[in-house]
């Protein structure tokens, strides 16, 4: 008996060793081999080992391959009912999808049976930002923070929703703990770039250059520092840090991406297209790159730039037909204006996203069930289908080349801009279509000169002398906007009281096509 008991207690330690090794190596990206070695477990056990069920969900969550991931959580729990990993584990999947009420069943439930960890709090918090309890998960993030003041995520996502519901205070614990932990690298860098995004630029440069004196200067504060620089128009210094970030970091697209965008700003293109032309055979679908390409072709006067922005061509306008059981648009949009209006209670923007005074839906409205919303979608369909078919397969260019005849809607939001209110330029790095549908706009959009709340394209979110938009686009109730994700886009400031209601959406192909 004593050496059945031996051999027993051999065959469960190898089996941890190999749970540890497996979880090992998906920490170090090793994903194939991460996954492999959990299958080699499972087989072992005849499907019957829950702590590999869950590091498998987790290794397929890392790959986007997110149904399987589920099910794996929930063969784990399967087998291990109380099994407080597990639950919550699929509690974060499930919010990464934007299933709030399910995922935040599951985190109740992992904490229920004792689970306490900062993770918890964090997808708690992020989950009940989605069912837009903000109180909730203000108190959801503040015990994650003090549960590890250090967390950079913790302190962002804290520090962010305080900002959004206009607390002035909004950043003081992220402050009060970088002054504590002045060592702490990631917590000093997570602190500055809150510092930028909500325009403390003086701020944000005095701490990362502390940052560098205290310590040997790393990529990442140099590459943090030349963003801040290139914000504050010292272009010289910018690229100085940039240059240094990147040979500290040579194959890391971010510092690729901060070195380019300071070249085309100083309008260097011939230095920033080799750059440019490296990741876009790397990745030859990759939005952003495809932008930077196109402003750099367009600083060279190079035909591509209007290959590529052929905004009579690409930028197609669509008067959407009422769906099944509405009498017409207006109809529609009254009962989608009552229903997004309830989401848009936050005071500010995100400090991550694109708009300025306004406020944006908190996930994505594809997971909402009321039926003006997927009434709205389902319209969505018609026009999507037409503009993948006017694109073609041209295999020459970028938009048309990953057409697969069907195209798939990979998120979709809302956003209400108030006086004042804009979206600087930017792109779509997710998307392969990208739009804007116009439920509300202001009056003073009637005017055709100074274009107000009108959408503009081919202004780069860099402040690129001489390069402005080209091409604008009149708001109108019932107007839906397609256009390729890769084209710099932004809207003009709006000057009165009345408020600028929209819903957008990214679409990808669709896999496997038709």
């Amino acid at each position: 008996m004593r050496q059945c008991a031996d051999t027993a207690n051999r065959i469960t330690l190898n089996v941890q060793n190999a749970l540890d090794h497996a979880y090992e190596l998906m920490q170090r990206g090793s994903l194939g081999e991460a996954e492999a070695a959990c299958r080699t477990v499972l087989a072992g056990a005849g499907g019957r080992n829950a702590p590999a069920w869950t590091i498998l969900g987790m290794v397929l969550r890392e790959q986007a391959r997110f149904p399987e991931s589920e099910a794996a959580y929930r063969r784990a729990l399967k087998i291990a009912p109380r099994d407080m990993f597990a639950h919550h584990n699929l509690g974060a999947l499930l919010s990464q999808l934007d299933r709030a009420e399910e995922a935040l069943a599951a985190l109740d439930r992992a904490q229920s049976l004792g689970l306490g960890a900062r993770e918890l709090h964090i997808n708690r918090g992020r989950t009940l930002m989605q069912l837009y309890r903000p109180d909730e998960a203000e108190k959801a993030y503040a015990k994650a923070v003090s549960l590890e003041p250090r967390d950079p995520v913790a302190q962002s996502s804290l520090a962010q929703l305080r900002y959004m519901r206009g607390d002035l205070k909004y950043a003081r614990d992220i402050a009060a703990a970088a002054k504590v932990h002045r060592g702490d690298v990631g917590l000093q860098l997570a602190w500055a770039d809150l510092q930028r995004r909500s325009g403390d630029l003086i701020g944000a440069e005095e701490l990362l250059r502390s940052l560098a004196r205290s310590m040997s200067p790393n990529p990442q504060t140099r590459a943090a520092l030349a963003s801040v620089l290139l914000e504050m128009g010292r272009l010289s210094e910018a690229r100085i840090e940039a240059s240094a970030a990147l040979r500290g970091a040579p194959e890391d697209p971010a510092m690729i991406e901060n070195l380019v965008s300071i070249e085309l700003t100083m309008e260097h293109p011939d230095a920033a297209m080799p750059l440019i032309r490296a990741q876009r055979l790397r990745r030859p679908f990759e939005q952003r790159w495809i932008a930077y390409e196109a402003t750099a072709a367009r600083l060279l006067q190079d035909p591509l730039y209007r290959r590529l922005y052929d905004y009579e061509r690409l930028v197609r306008i669509y008067e959407l037909e009422p769906p099944p059981g509405w009498r017409s648009i207006a109809e529609l949009n009254a009962s989608l204006s009552e229903a997004l209006r309830k989401r848009h209670h936050f005071q500010s923007h995100p400090l991550d996203q694109s708009l300025r005074n306004g406020s944006q839906t908190a996930r994505s409205l594809a997971a909402e069930r009321e039926p003006a919303i997927q009434a709205l979608l389902s319209a969505f369909a018609i026009p999507i289908a037409d503009y993948v078919a006017f694109l073609g397969t041209d295999p020459n260019h970028p938009v048309s080349a990953c057409n697969r005849g069907s195209a798939t809607i990979k998120g979709c939001w809302s956003v209400e801009l108030r006086r004042n209110g804009f979206h600087i330029s930017h792109v779509h790095p997710q998307g392969w279509i990208s739009s804007a549908y116009y439920i509300a706009v202001p009056l003073d959009v009637h005017d055709t000169q100074t274009k107000p709340g009108w959408i503009k394209f081919g202004e780069p979110g860099l402040p690129i002398p001489g390069l402005r938009a080209e091409h604008f686009v009149q708001p109108r109730p019932g107007r839906l906007v397609l256009f390729p994700s890769y084209m710099w886009h932004g809207t003009n400031r709006i000057l009165g009281d009345e408020t600028r209601l929209t819903v957008a959406f990214d679409a990808v192909p669709l896999p496997g096509g038709k």
